[in-house]
Order: C-alpha cells, then sequence, then structure tokens
C-alpha cells in the first residue's frame, strides 16, 4: 500500500467519524421537546404576572385614599385604614403576620441570658427539678430573674426541660463571650 493510499483510507475514516458524529447530534437535536420548553416559559411567565398584579394590587391598597381629599390648614387627610387594621395581599382579614415571629436561636444573648448560660455551664446555676427556676447551687450571686431568664433559654431551645444547656446554647454563649471580648 502506497502512502497516497493509506492517506486516502485515514480521509475517509475521519469523514466517516465526522458524519456520524453530526447524525448522532441531530438526533439529540430532535430529541429536545421544544413544546415542553414553551410551556414552562409560559408557566414561568404567567406566575411573574401573577406576582407583578399582586404588587400592583397591593401598592394600589396601599395608596388608595391619598390625595384625594383636600389637604390644608384645618382640612383632614383620609388615608384608609392604619396598615394594622389593614391585611397584607394574599392574607385574609384578622390573621396575625406576625403569628410565627419569636426569638431566634441564633441571637446574641442578653448580659443576663449570658450570666445565665454561663452559670448553667460551670455548674454554679441549677434549674430546680419539676420547676422552671434558677437557683444557685455554691457561691456568688443568684440570677436578677430566675423564672423569666428559663423561660427565655428554654424558648430559644439553648436549654432542655431539664435545664441542660444544648448544642445551641453553648454557641449562644460562646458568641456572648466573643461580644464580651470585643466590648
Amino acid at each position: 500500500m502506497s502512502d497516497a493510499d493509506s492517506e486516502g483510507n485515514g480521509f475517509e475514516d475521519v469523514a466517516r467519524a465526522l458524519a456520524d458524529e453530526v447524525s448522532r447530534a441531530i438526533g439529540r437535536l430532535s430529541a429536545i421537546d421544544v413544546e415542553e420548553m414553551a410551556r414552562a416559559a409560559s408557566a414561568e411567565a404567567e406566575r411573574a404576572k401573577r406576582w407583578i398584579d399582586e404588587v400592583a394590587r397591593w401598592l394600589r391598597e396601599q395608596g388608595d385614599g391619598i390625595g384625594s381629599a383636600p389637604f390644608g390648614p384645618g382640612d383632614a387627610w383620609e388615608h384608609g385604614p392604619a396598615p394594622a387594621d389593614r391585611p397584607a395581599p394574599g392574607r385574609p382579614a384578622g390573621e396575625d403576620p406576625l403569628r410565627h415571629a419569636g426569638p431566634h436561636p441564633l441571637d446574641v444573648p442578653t448580659a443576663d441570658q449570658g450570666l445565665a448560660l454561663a452559670g448553667l455551664d460551670s455548674g454554679r446555676w441549677r434549674v430546680e427539678p419539676g420547676t422552671s427556676a434558677l437557683a444557685v447551687h455554691g457561691d456568688g450571686p443568684g440570677p436578677s430573674d430566675a423564672l423569666g431568664l428559663v423561660r427565655e433559654l428554654r424558648v430559644r431551645d439553648w436549654v432542655t426541660a431539664d435545664g441542660e444547656i444544648t448544642l445551641v446554647g453553648r454557641d449562644a454563649l460562646r458568641r456572648w463571650l466573643d461580644a464580651a471580648d470585643r466590648g
């Protein structure tokens, strides 16, 4: 076989491989469901439109009555009910928007909470069994609000019902100590 023959076969092999790859690529492109893509884009556009309409409605409600009455000396400026009396968009009237609001377990403890966590961690203070009160065990001052502190620590998940410091409570104590070092 001459060099020309081997080059010709090599070129034909490359051309054949290239044609096969183009055929596979076209096959993959034809498998794409363009209609499904259009439906998904349409659904996202519809969701965005509904969201914009909701925001526009809420803004209109916030502005209802503003400027509807002349505003001058002695004139009343009526702007509708107070924001607390008006439900937020999409929320039924009478539903408390802050009903789930509460302390966050990642808060930095107050001075009293930090002292209580430190006292519990050292064993100098304990939660009395069967109560929600801190008690001093050993020397030193007691807590300023023995009942309230335990409740605050429990609400933030810093102590268990048995008065043991949780992992989150240890992190809170560490944040409090770090803040005290910086301050």
